[in-house]
């Protein structure tokens, strides 16, 4: 849990919050335009022919690589985490992390298979350096009950989408006129300044970010770190040919690969914390509550994630893009709905959260309330898709199912984000932040996998069912969050009244 002594209330420097928010806003900003600058045409650059300069893939399995590149996104922020906690501290793991995606976007800016497929490898890895501990730093900047915890997450959230929004239009563009590999150029150009920024302003962040919280001792890391990363080669290795045992191609064998390890080091989290003697028993009652949370945000990312899968398959091949009458819209811009509509309503959630600290609803409900509403905009998808054959369904549409799924997201991610680093054992603070994002890893390789299962059935039954499935557990997990409050309660925001009153000196 964070000690931050630098967020006291006389410490009010941006909006409101540390000066440091400011330098962790910007990273991220620029980091997320590359992501999802690159996201937003990597489905039609796999699934392209050749002959447009695309990888010729088929449509499933094109979708399910982007699931299974997502997922392991989320899956490297394992060796993020750990690597902070045990190594190098958060915020040289947030700098190496950056160098390793510019390389990527580089490569993917090559016209060249090997070039995209090692691109992709290294975009994945480097954001697994990365993702994870820029949120622990932001972490670090409040104290566990301060008030203001929520809304400053809330705030750090805007940054992501603000990246967010331009990325697709710019991407877009360069696609149009000079084709994909310039596209990924420019997400290379984006980490370039996020790079920048961030060496710029580390100096304002928080001590805690600069030192490893649970080091190995001297000794052990010339031993241990040679054989632990030996022992995880070799454990992808062992399972990516268990897989091929009953896959005929490689890419499969990967897909399956990929959910294999998601749901294995996700599991093996759990266990972990629960045994190490370092997690006291307060500690362990918070994470048992943590437990339904996290299976909540594994059904929300399943779905959500779907924007640059099938939702993207459906802008590009069931939606009239004229249907809008004054513009043709692009697939592309589809991607930035979400991001546009998060920057307008994230302030407003950060200070109805802000109104709300320590009553209702408590942290468990707001995720029942994402995950249902999640599930919602899945079933309007469905219905939507029965109701329109071919390419004739309204632009109004899929954007609509967008904006629902933004509402789900304002009660799940930025809340999720701030739960965990309050959550978190303290001798796993980044590891614990790893286990968040694992539940995005886990979500998009059981969609990958449903992809694959479901790739002779049409899409609105897949969209009907994972809908339903959500909408359910939304209610299990809203029967559940008085018992889930009461075990974290000690742990949760205090009122503002309560927390100016116990600072005012």
């Amino acid at each position: 849990m964070s000690t931050a002594t630098s967020s006291t209330g006389s410490d009010k420097t941006f909006l409101g919050h540390p000066r440091g928010l400011s330098t962790l806003f910007n990273i991220e900003m620029w980091e997320r335009f590359s992501y999802y600058g690159m996201r937003a045409i990597l489905l039609y650059y796999l699934v392209d022919t050749v002959a447009n300069h695309g990888l010729g893939l088929e449509d499933s399995i094109g979708e399910a690589v982007v699931a299974t590149y997502g997922a392991s996104v989320y899956l490297l922020s394992i060796v993020g985490g750990w690597l902070a906690d045990r190594l190098i501290g958060a915020q040289r793991s947030v700098l190496y992390g950056g160098v390793v995606i510019m390389a990527g976007h580089l490569s993917l800016a090559v016209p060249a298979a090997a070039f995209s497929w090692l691109g992709i490898a290294l975009v994945a890895f480097g954001t697994g350096l990365l993702k994870p501990n820029v949120s622990t730093m932001v972490g670090h900047l409040y104290e566990d009950r301060d008030p203001r915890r929520d809304s400053g997450f809330t705030i750090f959230y805007v940054s992501i989408n603000i990246g967010a929004f331009f990325a697709p239009f710019v991407v877009a563009f360069l696609r149009d006129h000079w084709g994909y590999h310039a596209g990924f150029a420019a997400a290379a150009f984006g980490m370039g300044l996020a790079l920048v920024m961030y060496v710029l302003g580390k100096g304002s962040l928080a001590p805690e970010s600069t030192h490893a919280p649970n080091p190995l001792p001297q000794d052990d890391r010339t031993r241990v770190v040679p054989v632990m990363s030996a022992a995880a080669v070799g454990t992808v290795v062992a399972v990516i040919l268990l897989a091929r045992l009953w896959r005929d191609s490689w890419i499969g064998a990967v897909i399956d690969s990929v959910a294999i390890l998601s749901v294995g080091a996700s599991i093996a989290y759990f266990v972990v914390m629960f045994r190490s003697p370092r997690v006291t028993a307060d500690e362990r009652r918070r994470l048992r509550a943590y437990i339904p949370m996290w299976i909540a945000a594994v059904l929300f990312w399943m779905i959500f994630e779907q924007a640059a899968v099938k939702m993207a398959s459906f802008a590009a091949n069931r939606t009239n893009l004229d249907s809008l009458g004054f513009i043709t819209f692009k697939e592309e811009w589809f991607q930035s709905i979400n991001p546009i509509t998060i920057t307008l309503l994230a302030p407003l959630f950060g200070l109805l959260w802000l109104r709300r600290s320590g009553r209702f609803p408590s942290t468990p409900m707001k995720f029942a309330i994402g995950v249902a509403i999640a599930g919602l905009s899945f079933l309007v998808l469905g219905l939507g898709a029965m109701a329109y054959d071919g390419p004739t369904a309204p632009v109004i549409l899929l954007g609509s199912v967008f904006v629902i799924q933004t509402i789900a997201e304002l009660n799940i991610s930025p809340v999720g984000l701030s739960a965990t680093t309050v959550l978190a054992p303290t001798a796993f603070a980044s590891q614990a932040m790893a286990l968040w994002f694992l539940s995005s890893a886990t979500g998009q390789s059981i969609a990958a996998q449903a992809i694959r299962l479901t790739e002779d059935m049409p899409d609105a039954q897949f969209y009907l069912i994972l809908g339903t499935i959500a909408v359910a557990f939304g209610v299990i997990l809203a029967a559940l969050s008085p018992w889930a409050h009461r075990q974290i309660a000690d742990a949760e925001p205090e009122t503002k009244e309560q927390y100016d009153a116990e600072h005012a000196s």
